[in-house]
């Protein structure tokens, strides 16, 4: 994201600190230290494969589907789920990612073969018309920025080429999970986001978190599922090349 001017912010401030009858504050805010830190305590020493099980609890909980595979056999996967759900449409990021883990030709040559539209996000076309294509798709795919185990939640950085849209029009949503990116909880997630930002590195404007399909159980406390968003999700879990 391009990094703005603020212009007049000085005297701006200056004219608050003035009608609060007190000095402007310019000294930095001090991060306190806090005695106790709950929240780096959960699943603390968990290792990658110990985490891959809590998430397994997770997504049973959330009514998420939940796949393990190689990166050798990702495509036969990916391929069956399709089966599986019926799918002859289907939109992806445009992420560079797809390449490095051999999917690219898959959706471009291999599913049109098999009657199964393949679109992907374009950063050249009008937002509207990447909508128009990614609202008519069964099956929306991306892959996981940052997968927090305890809450069985997919961390999704936007960015050209990676429309919100995919992973919220579609009827089905499936996210590709490479083993390494599975961190215990939120805090990790938030953290990283935070050291980002401190090293002045650029940070996607909308950053996505998504917890299996979309529910609700305002009404009388009765759990429906797909109400807003995609019906059916499936995590991929990939091992790590």
């Amino acid at each position: 994201m391009n990094k703005g001017t603020v212009e007049n912010k000085d005297s701006f401030l200056g004219m608050i600190a003035d009608k609060l009858n007190r000095p402007r504050i310019t000294d930095p805010v001090a991060r306190p230290v806090w005695k106790n830190s709950p929240q780096w305590e959960v699943l603390r020493d968990a290792n990658q494969e110990e985490l891959v099980e809590v998430l397994k609890k997770q997504c049973l909980a959330i009514h998420t589907q939940l796949v393990e595979t190689s990166v050798s056999d990702l495509k036969e996967t990916i391929r069956q789920e399709l089966m599986n759900l019926n799918a002859s449409s289907l939109v992806t990021w445009k992420d560079e990612r797809f390449f490095e883990y051999g999917l690219s030709e898959f959706f471009t040559k291999e599913c049109p073969e098999q009657d199964i539209d393949s679109f992907t996000w374009d950063p050249t076309l009008s937002r509207e018309e990447n909508v128009k294509m990614t609202e008519k798709a069964d099956v929306g795919i991306t892959f996981s920025d940052i997968t927090l185990a305890e809450s069985g939640t997919v961390v999704l950085f936007s960015g050209s080429g990676k429309g919100r849209s995919v992973s919220l029009l579609p009827t089905n949503y499936i996210a590709l999970i490479p083993k390494s990116s599975l961190v215990p909880r939120m805090t990790q997630a938030a953290s990283f986001i935070h050291h980002e930002i401190e090293r002045g590195n650029d940070v996607a404007s909308c950053v996505n978190f998504i917890s299996g399909p979309s529910n609700s159980a305002d009404i009388e406390l009765n759990l429906v599922v797909g109400v807003h968003g995609p019906v059916r999700a499936t995590y991929i879990i990939i091992d790590d090349k």
